[in-house]
């Protein structure tokens, strides 16, 4: 047992698109899949449960990762201030989730959804691969941040706005300025501004930095647009279906 949470992991390495990582990947499908099917199936009183229940784990799974870095004294400025996109999210969507936030909905929707399916897909676990206690942490934490979008979305009607697109536009270049000066200050590398990450990552693709940053922006960009390309069309579709009102006659 002590093995699962140990710093110097000697259970196995994590394996990209290995079994584990298929189960965690199809584990996040199914329960998103589950909220789709069954969003008519569920009163008041059991929406507000499922999403306190949501914003729990969330904060626990969260507070249980920074916990454990303070045990094997590993929690440093430059790696555990709450300032990567995916932490952020983890916390605003606790408060999205109680509080039912459109703002922070619409973060968590737009941004939220492919940035942390990219984790998902490519996690940053290293040494750490199933069952350390980093495995269940970093699937966890980034497959809720994919639900909770989803269920808000599926379950309680929620929906982005072209408003919303301007606004993570505006805030979203101004707070990776701010977190770069951070980077600068401290030598961290948060939201990767300063230089790519480590681990096999889509940012191998791209060109080294600073041009690298560009791609990230145009990507997350056609990011936004994919996902609000439907309710873009259905917006156009109830408007052309709308009668034209006849004028009043004399």
């Amino acid at each position: 047992m002590s093995n699962i949470f140990a710093y110097d992991y000697q259970g196995g390495a994590f394996q990209l698109l290995s079994a584990p990582h298929w189960a965690a990947i199809l584990i996040i499908i199914a329960l998103n899949i589950f909220f789709i099917l069954r969003k008519n199936h569920f009163d008041q009183r059991a929406r507000q449960t499922i999403r306190y229940a949501l914003a729990a784990i969330l904060f626990l799974n969260e507070s249980a990762w920074h916990i454990w870095h303070v045990v094997i004294g590993q929690w440093t400025l430059q790696e555990m201030l709450p300032l990567h996109l995916c932490s952020v999210l983890v916390w605003s969507g606790v408060y999205m989730l109680i509080k039912k936030d459109q703002s922070i909905y619409e973060l968590s929707f737009l941004l939220g959804i492919p940035g942390a399916l990219q984790a998902v897909l490519t996690p940053d676990l290293g040494i750490y691969g199933f069952p350390h206690f980093r495995y269940y942490q970093t699937f966890i934490s980034h497959g809720l941040i994919i639900t909770s979008a989803i269920y808000m979305t599926a379950v309680e009607g929620f929906r982005p706005y072209p408003r919303g697109i301007r606004n993570i536009i505006v805030y979203g270049n101004l707070y990776m300025l701010a977190v770069t000066l951070v980077n600068f200050a401290i030598g961290s590398n948060y939201l990767f501004t300063a230089h790519k990450p480590p681990t096999a990552s889509l940012l191998d693709v791209l060109p080294p930095w600073p041009w690298y940053l560009l791609f990230v922006e145009l990507i997350a960009f056609a990011c936004v647009c994919l996902l609000y390309l439907p309710f873009f069309i259905k917006d156009r579709i109830a408007a052309a279906g709308k009668p034209t009102s006849l004028k009043a006659l004399p």
